[in-house]
């Protein structure tokens, strides 16, 4: 590729396909260098360094969850809507591995801050008050989310689930069950 047609995007969306395929610690400037057959010092002009580059993989990753969750939700409701969220999380971990690694860092202020973590949080939040959970709540039910399908998936992205039977399809669809009775139940405030 020739330098002129390098971006901070291009650089970015290169360095998301070298996760997918080498995995996340495999992204750094030289072998983005190699790739695009320049000298390393030619990428700061588009990305400051390694961390502004996870940083950058990472919110482009939000950007594409948040994409795949909503046109997953569109339409859906309770049971349905968190089945629909969940499993675009989970098709995205399987289909985009270095990518969904991105996503269990923590996360940089900016990235806090971009567009696409706020169109992933409000298609949770969304898909949450489809529960006519108390907005007070939603912080809560959030965290109680994230934690069930991020410690699933890291489970079974390195393979702890494999050795035993059934398949962790069927634990996945309990858990999800467990989560939906949570959310139908919820306790108020002032009800604990």
């Amino acid at each position: 590729m020739a330098r002129a047609n390098l971006t901070r995007a291009v650089v970015t969306t290169a360095a998301a396909e070298l996760a997918d395929r080498e995995g996340f610690e495999a992204i750094t400037l030289s072998a983005l260098a190699r790739h695009f057959g320049v000298q390393t010092a030619s990428l700061y002009s588009h990305v400051r360094d390694r961390s502004a580059l996870l940083d950058s993989v990472h919110e482009l990753a939000l950007g594409e969850l948040a994409d795949r969750i909503a046109v997953a939700i569109g339409g859906r409701a309770r049971r349905d809507a968190l089945t629909a969220l969940a499993d675009a999380h989970r098709d995205y971990a399987r289909q985009c591995p270095g990518r969904w690694a991105a996503l269990q860092r923590p996360a940089a202020a900016s990235t806090v801050r971009s567009d696409a973590a706020g169109r992933l949080v409000a298609l949770t939040l969304a898909m949450l008050r489809g529960y006519r959970l108390p907005e007070t709540e939603l912080v809560h039910a959030t965290r109680l989310l994230g934690a069930t399908i991020n410690g699933f998936l890291a489970l079974e992205v390195n393979g702890s689930f494999g050795h035993r039977e059934p398949s962790s399809d069927v634990s996945w669809q309990r858990a999800l069950s467990a989560l939906d009775t949570a959310f139908r139940s919820w306790p108020t405030e002032e009800n604990h």
